[in-house]
């Protein structure tokens, strides 16, 4: 529906837009909207079926991808925001809430943003059991189904572990590889041993429905059906602290959607290098409990101290354990900020965690 199509249909009287199947519901909320921001939509004050404004498939979906299968594509079409929003609509030539989809709202331009990824442009978090998936092996060889829709073939394993699995959604993002430039951005010359952020600190996501549709499509059957959406998609709650520092971002001029909204969601150490040498050798179950039990205590992204004790925590500090040297510094100057490993956690006080962790390692 273009842009001048909705000017056209300003002019019709609400109970022409009734029988168009448009509920016309004016709130006098709504009508002091106008001077609100629209460069989000808050999910979270349009509390209704995920149906009523996103159609499964959407028209375009066969035009979406290279190699194309029935999926939710595009905006909501006008008709979605009508019911409430019309007033907003037609009261400028250029209405501002017509932002939130198109990058230059007017009747001469219909240019919209790109659909947006969860993962860095919502407040939807995405519900993903890591239990349920780790049997399940992806390959990225493609395998046509019927008609013109594509899917992965997909293998099963019962491998007890599962490194392949998550290597079908997670690979690391930006490697330095072979390059002898490891910063993401260009640190200070006067740097010295001073943090600053590396290639290849993040793994990826997946950032579409590609992967989950493979298995969770229309004709395999798996539940939940792909036009299912509140099954996996959920309102996000009140975000965890993480060890994110913005300041630090900023002065590190990180620019990069995904590295940001990634290490903004960093419960553990903001500084962990999955490409770093040892790091990049250890299989992911190391650090990483996908278990059910794991998942109600924040997922495979909360990572215990202990695991980092393994490696970086000795018996006595002169045997050269970091977190023992980063724990007698912060012991000697309460101002020391451990920042070997965090950047915002670093300024408070030990928990009680790290100094349990030395213990064990020290032994009874």
């Amino acid at each position: 529906m273009g842009v001048a199509f909705l000017f056209f249909v300003g002019a019709f009287s609400n109970s022409v837009l009734a029988n168009y199947g448009v509920a016309v519901v004016v709130h006098s909320a709504v009508d002091e909207a106008s001077t609100l921001s629209y460069k989000d939509f808050p999910h979270s004050k349009h509390r209704q079926n995920c149906s009523n404004c996103h159609k499964f498939p959407s028209s375009n979906w066969k035009k979406a991808r290279k190699d194309p299968f029935p999926d939710v594509t595009e905006f909501p079409r006008h008709e979605s925001c009508l019911s409430c929003h019309r007033k907003q609509f037609f009261g400028t030539p250029k209405p501002q809430i017509c932002s939130i989809c198109h990058t230059n709202p007017g009747p001469r331009n219909s240019t919209r943003r790109k659909f947006p990824n969860p993962a860095t442009r919502s407040d939807f978090a995405v519900s993903f059991p890591h239990d349920k998936h780790a049997d399940f092996i992806s390959s990225a060889e493609p395998k046509k189904k019927s008609g013109d829709v594509m899917f992965a073939k997909v293998a099963f394993s019962r491998k007890p572990v599962f490194e392949e699995g998550c290597a079908t959604c997670h690979q690391t993002y930006k490697p330095q590889g072979e390059s002898e430039d490891e910063y993401f951005t260009v640190p200070p010359k006067d740097l010295g041993d001073a943090y600053w952020l590396k290639k290849g600190t993040f793994k990826t996501q997946p950032s579409d429905h590609t992967s989950c549709f493979t298995c969770h499509n229309q004709e395999m059957g798996i539940s939940p059906a792909p036009s299912s959406c509140a099954t996996c998609h959920k309102l996000k709650g009140r975000a965890p602290a993480s060890d994110f520092d913005a300041k630090a971002a900023t002065a590190m001029k990180i620019r990069d959607g995904f590295v940001l909204s990634t290490w903004k969601k960093r419960t553990a150490s903001a500084t962990f290098r999955h490409e770093w040498m040892s790091h990049a050798e250890m299989d992911c179950s190391t650090c990483h409990d996908i278990s059910a039990d794991a998942a109600k205590l924040g997922g495979p992204g909360k990572v215990s101290i202990a695991t980092c004790s393994m490696c970086h925590a000795t018996p006595t500090s002169d045997d050269g354990g970091i977190l023992n040297y980063e724990i007698d510094s912060k012991k000697a100057d309460a101002k020391f900020a451990c920042v070997k490993c965090h950047l915002e956690y670093g300024h408070k006080a030990i928990p009680a965690s790290h100094t349990e962790a030395i213990e064990a390692q020290a032994g009874p």
